[in-house]
């Protein structure tokens, strides 16, 4: 069997630990401490974040999507193909190795995604995106940590509290969705978000889709009717 081999590390901003990018023939591996945070090889429930998603806003006149975290850009291609030239995505990124790493060692997993018209690349905090717009999208997509609590970055842990929550409802249009990857269910975090007032569905995915693999979980969390005197509370 090929080894694996080191080809680079960085340190997560905010003092959340070192990723390491590895690599074992045309497989790609990103990794904090001994935990495998995504694999060229696992795309299946990254791309059911998108494709869940998009399939619930796909009639909207252009629609604006949140992604955040780039990793591997499954959840992108994903989000590309799924919606049409009138789309804007809009990719919050911390980690400027991530970025680096995109264009230059995984450059052919991306192909074009990241020069795609209807792309915006940001080397920035999602949670800031998301508490300094109000209305502003019609998706929010979250794939920054293994589930909701923040693994890669402890401030991370304000983008699940009701607090975070809150700004995320706030931050959508009338009937848009929060949809957040998990490596596993989370019952408080599901209560937490009807608290809210958002409708939930979790749904449980593969990791390599109609393949198999691990049995991930996402969150699509509809926006509640503004109506509703108890939306985004």
């Amino acid at each position: 069997m090929i080894p694996w081999s080191l080809l680079d590390t960085a340190q997560i901003p905010g003092g959340g630990g070192e990723l390491r990018l590895m690599r074992r023939g045309a497989e790609f591996s990103i990794r904090l401490g001994h935990t495998e945070l995504m694999n060229s090889r696992l795309s299946g429930s990254e791309e059911a974040l998108a494709t869940l998603s998009c399939g619930r806003i796909r009639a909207r006149e252009r629609p604006r999507i949140l992604i955040g975290g780039l990793g591997m850009g499954f959840t992108l291609r994903a989000a590309i193909a799924a919606l049409g030239a009138e789309a804007r995505i809009i990719v919050a990124e911390l980690a400027p190795a991530v970025l680096a790493w995109a264009r230059g060692p995984m450059a052919a997993i991306f192909h074009n995604s990241l020069t795609d018209p209807r792309v915006s690349i940001l080397e920035s905090d999602v949670g800031r995106l998301i508490r300094s717009n109000r209305s502003a999208y019609d998706a929010i997509l979250l794939d920054v940590d293994n589930g909701p609590e923040g693994l890669t970055r402890k401030a991370n842990d304000g983008l699940y509290d009701m607090e975070g929550l809150s700004a995320a409802c706030a931050a959508l249009r009338p009937g848009g969705v929060l949809a957040v990857w998990s490596s596993g269910p989370d019952r408080n975090f599901t209560q937490r978000l009807r608290k809210i007032g958002f409708g939930v569905d979790e749904v449980r995915v593969r990791a390599n889709g109609a393949r198999g693999g691990a049995r991930h979980v996402i969150w699509i969390a509809t926006h509640p009717d503004p109506a509703d005197k108890n939306v985004c509370s």
